[in-house]
């Protein structure tokens, strides 16, 4: 029976990690379909260009990548430490540049004063924010769910 991914990654044994990703029903991700004569080539470009921005977010780093035509390869490198090292700001800040947060890590960004049970709510989301931002499924939702949006959105 399979794994599930949490019980096969121990960043203390091993901060490398090979993803794979594919595309369903045989779909074309990148390059040319043979049977429809449709060049998806342009795909490639997006796919790298996010794959090459993530690091900047996450704690995590590409080692290599391999784009194929309609799958890719990625080895990523986790950098727990660092993670543990971003002040609340920094994660709440790396946060929003994928997703709208809430109006309390607004509000914190803001710099504005935060009640007492507004503080309870935003150490919970920081600490669960820090743990996805170090986290390879994390990763590769964000990666995937951009192309793909992008690739419905033109198809």
């Amino acid at each position: 029976m399979p794994k599930p991914r949490k019980a096969q990654i121990s960043l203390d044994a091993m901060p490398y990690y090979h993803c794979v990703s594919r595309c369903v029903r045989r779909a074309f991700l990148c390059g040319l379909d043979q049977l429809t004569g449709n060049s998806y080539e342009h795909r490639r470009g997006w796919l790298e260009s996010k794959l090459l921005s993530l690091p900047s977010i996450f704690a995590i780093d590409i080692a290599a990548y391999a784009i194929m035509s309609n799958h890719y390869h990625v080895v990523l490198y986790v950098d727990a430490e660092q993670a543990r090292n971003w002040s609340d700001y920094e994660v709440a800040e790396r946060w929003h540049k994928l997703f709208r947060g809430s109006p309390v890590s607004a509000k914190f960004l803001q710099f504005k004063e935060l009640n007492e049970g507004e503080k309870i709510v935003l150490d919970l989301l920081i600490s669960q924010w820090r743990e996805r931002l170090q986290d390879i499924s994390w990763f590769m939702r964000v990666l995937n769910e951009v192309v793909a949006r992008e690739a419905n959105k033109r198809s």
